[in-house]
């Protein structure tokens, strides 16, 4: 009798070592998720943040290039072509105001909240709206250029896409001691 009582201890005794090494499995499992998960929790936000001021810098550099070919597009009549890419935000051709802007809403802060900074001839803002913040590039021709799209004076907002809009800038010579930009996509 003693070998068969020895032997069920060996066997329950098994069981118990397979049952614990599970549950240490699993409880080592949940330590593992929740610490990446935590990481996860911080990091996410963060690489937001620098997705936005890439987006943030390259939108600049697009107002940046349109800025530029207004002012080396030539004599009257000469058309320029610009591919615009807008991955988050939208670009404003505001032509009333003879403005172009660029809006996004970001978790990013561009700049101080509430004040505006100089960037070349580009205005920049950032305005805190409840928990995110609205970032505004602009460019003002008031001065020196009248803004149009397709003939009219009228707001075109080019949103997100996944392509490039096709953005053809026209000098239509000078009226009212300015010079008229026409914008249009096609």
């Amino acid at each position: 009798m003693n070998k068969r009582s020895g032997d069920s201890r060996k066997k329950g005794f098994s069981k118990n070592i397979r049952g614990q090494v599970w549950v240490e499995t699993v409880i080592y499992l949940l330590i593992a998720f929740v610490m990446m998960a935590l990481v996860l929790s911080y990091i996410r936000p963060k690489i937001e943040e620098l997705r936005d001021k890439a987006i943030i810098e390259q939108s600049l550099e697009i107002v940046k290039s349109i800025d530029n070919l207004i002012i080396t597009i030539g004599s009257p009549g000469n058309k320029r072509l610009i591919e615009v890419g807008i991955n988050k935000g939208s670009l404003i051709i505001d032509a009333p105001n003879d403005k172009i802007i660029f809006e996004m809403e970001s978790n990013y802060m561009y700049t101080e909240p509430g004040k505006t900074v100089e960037i070349g001839k580009i205005s920049a803002i950032t305005e805190k709206i409840g928990t995110t913040n609205k970032i505004t590039l602009t460019r003002d021709f008031g001065d020196e250029y009248n803004i149009t799209y397709k003939g009219e004076e009228t707001i075109k907002t080019l949103s997100t896409i996944s392509a490039s809009y096709n953005l053809f800038l026209t000098n239509e010579g000078e009226s009212l001691n300015k010079i008229v930009i026409d914008f249009d996509t096609e």
